[in-house]
């Protein structure tokens, strides 16, 4: 911890904070052009490991929860909303794809923001909010990276998705 302060002052500092890095990170995200969120990129692309997603349906049971995940267009008033298929159209259906790697990637953002929190914290502060930075990234994540591999297993469509 590289700065002190009171209790008190450490949990309004904390949700400032966080507040800042969820809303901020989400507006420059939104911001940026798609064309900033590859879906071949390191970060994005799909690993063997996922097996086209299966692993998320296995090891997490993902269609059971992701759709009470909240809607980060509906919070920010802006962006590309992922709640729901609202169209079958080819452009819409790519459109949403590559909006999935906006998401996952800002996910990813927010999430390393969480070690910063060792600087103005505690040891065992600075851990809670890593373990809180995983426990509200990682679902969404997990929710973009298996709906990309169900769109990449119904289409060829987006197999090089620049």
């Amino acid at each position: 911890m590289l700065i002190e302060f009171s209790t008190v002052a450490l949990i309004f500092i904390n949700i400032f904070a966080w507040a800042l890095f969820h809303i901020g990170l989400a507006a420059l995200a939104t911001a940026l052009p798609l064309r900033r969120f590859p879906p071949d990129g390191w970060i994005c692309r799909e690993r063997h490991f996922e097996k086209k997603g299966r692993i998320y349906e296995t090891l997490f049971a993902v269609r059971r929860w992701k759709g009470l995940l909240p809607e980060g267009a509906d919070i920010l008033g802006a962006g590309f909303r992922k709640g729901r298929l609202e169209s079958r159209d080819p452009d819409y259906l790519r459109e949403f794809y590559l909006e999935t790697c906006r998401s996952e990637i800002c996910h990813w953002w927010v999430w390393l923001c969480g070690w910063i929190f060792f600087l103005w914290n505690p040891l065992w502060a600075g851990w809670v909010m890593v373990i809180y930075a995983t426990a509200v990234n990682f679902p969404c994540i997990i929710a973009q990276r298996y709906n990309r591999a169900r769109f990449k297993k119904c289409s060829g469509l987006w197999a090089n998705s620049n």
